[in-house]
């Protein structure tokens, strides 16, 4: 019964180390994905500190490919010393898991201020042209987000580039697709996207952070079961002589 046990155990551990390195791919595209998102929008949110639970999930992908070699090595050589290595590392990188879980509610809950305290200056700095970074980051969350302004399409009112251009009319991103020749006049405010660009950013950044919570949170409960796994063989193995005498290929007397 004790050796069934074992066998059981180490059945799923081996399964869990191949989750692993499934994991390790997941997680590290989890993270690029926010750099790349992040990239698009952070002339929103300038706090860069946000990236933090990024790089840390990437570090645990990284790492967890090598926990996935260890652990495999260990149960299939019985080492006792690579399975206590392993359920020590996998302690750490569970550890590692909850802090990017703390950092990324922190964070996300510090989307909204930091948003509306950026925003405005950003839309201040627009002046039309593909060559300035953050005319290229507004005309792209319009077009990306369907919004138009801060609130609605008119706030452009208050903005320098629409007092400099004098032809009453937004940028064409924020124009509907269906629309044809679009030319982003206030005077046919049905051409327009009727809602606000700053509302759907927070939304947005928050959805990111969310990804990188859900993913931490799903591989933390995975290394916990990996864990427990690894401390039942690890238990078995000291304390059942039947299985020990497996292992070193005796018989009982």
């Amino acid at each position: 019964m004790g050796q069934c046990g074992i066998t059981s155990s180490k059945t799923v551990l081996v399964f869990l180390n191949l989750i692993f390195w499934a994991a390790a791919g997941i997680l590290c595209y989890v993270g690029a994905y926010v750099f790349i998102t992040y990239d698009d929008y952070e002339h929103f949110f300038e706090d860069v500190y946000t990236l933090i639970p990024a790089v840390i999930i990437i570090a645990v992908g990284t790492l967890l490919f090598v926990i996935g070699l260890v652990g495999c090595c260990a149960t299939i050589r019985e080492s006792r010393c690579g399975l206590a290595a392993f359920v020590i590392i996998l302690l750490l990188v569970f550890v590692t898991e909850v802090v990017v879980v703390v950092l990324g509610y922190i964070y996300r809950a510090k989307v909204e201020d930091e948003v509306d305290s950026s925003i405005h200056k950003v839309y201040d700095e627009y002046n039309g042209t593909n060559t300035d970074a953050p005319s290229r980051a507004i005309d792209y969350v319009q077009r990306q987000l369907h919004c138009c302004g801060i609130h609605n399409y008119s706030d452009w009112r208050t903005t320098r580039w629409f007092k400099e251009s004098r032809n009453n009319s937004v940028p064409v991103s924020c124009c509907r697709p269906a629309v044809v020749n679009c030319t982003g006049s206030l005077a046919r405010p049905g051409d327009l996207y009727p809602e606000g660009c700053e509302a759907l950013v927070v939304k947005k950044l928050k959805e990111i952070m969310m990804y990188v919570i859900w993913a931490a949170l799903t591989f933390a409960s995975i290394q916990m079961l990996g864990m427990l796994c690894a401390c039942v063989v690890l238990c078995r193995r000291g304390q059942d002589p039947a299985y020990e005498l497996l292992v070193s290929g005796g018989t009982y007397a």
